[in-house]
């Protein structure tokens, strides 16, 4: 083989090693091309994650009850979410406790819990509240009953995927931050104020009959 051959065959393998990975790289770009209706190529676009942006919680007083109103949105356009259920998640660090909401309708649902450790009497009035509970006729201060949640709290919206969002405990000038008053011994008994008063009027008018007549008796011996 001569120079002029040796020459020709070194040409021909330097091209080859230099279109070959161009080569590579453009079967890997068809592969991942499409055809559009109109014909023209386009890659697929990546699916957009699922996102729970928009969604709030807030702390409100309503008839010296705490209650947690929300609303929460799903936004998943290429449906990566893997639940319809929503939560509130509530923890200090060293204690969590996960409130259910609801199942999510067209990726939304909005509306109103109590507060842990809360509670309402028949008309909706506040008669339970975090970090108290009722013995013996009075109300006593504990670190029970969700005090915890009255303190430093992270809360988050739970779908899938997650939000943090804002939110603590009503201020204490909201009448919520307290039981609204002490129960007498009387109505811790059974007893009623206004059972008493009749009660009461009789036996006043009894002794004021008592009177008249002993006047009265006085007055003829006189």
């Amino acid at each position: 083989m001569n120079m002029r051959s040796i020459g020709a065959a070194a040409a021909v393998a330097a091209l080859l090693i230099l279109v070959a990975p161009a080569a590579a790289s453009a079967d890997v770009t068809a592969a991942a091309r499409t055809v559009s209706a109109d014909g023209a190529d386009y890659v697929p676009d990546k699916p957009e994650e699922p996102s729970l942006a928009g969604s709030w919680a807030e702390a409100v007083c309503l008839r010296a009850a705490p209650w947690i109103n929300f609303e929460v949105t799903l936004t998943d356009p290429d449906a990566q979410s893997t639940s319809n259920e929503a939560a509130l998640v509530i923890t200090d660090g060293a204690h969590r406790v996960s409130l259910q909401l609801g199942s999510l309708v067209s990726g939304r649902i909005s509306g109103s819990v109590l507060w842990p450790g809360a509670s309402v009497d028949g008309a909706g009035v506040g008669d339970g509240w975090p970090g108290w509970v009722y013995e013996d006729g009075e109300w006593l201060e504990t670190a029970g009953n969700f005090a915890w949640t009255r303190g430093d709290i992270r809360a988050f919206f739970r779908v899938n995927p997650e939000l943090e969002v804002p939110l603590a405990y009503p201020d204490e000038s909201s009448g919520c931050a307290a039981p609204a008053g002490e129960v007498s011994s009387l109505a811790a008994t059974g007893g009623s104020t206004a059972a008493i008063l009749p009660i009461a009027g009789v036996a006043a008018a009894a002794v004021i009959v008592g009177v008249v007549v002993v006047v009265s008796r006085r007055r003829h011996r006189v």
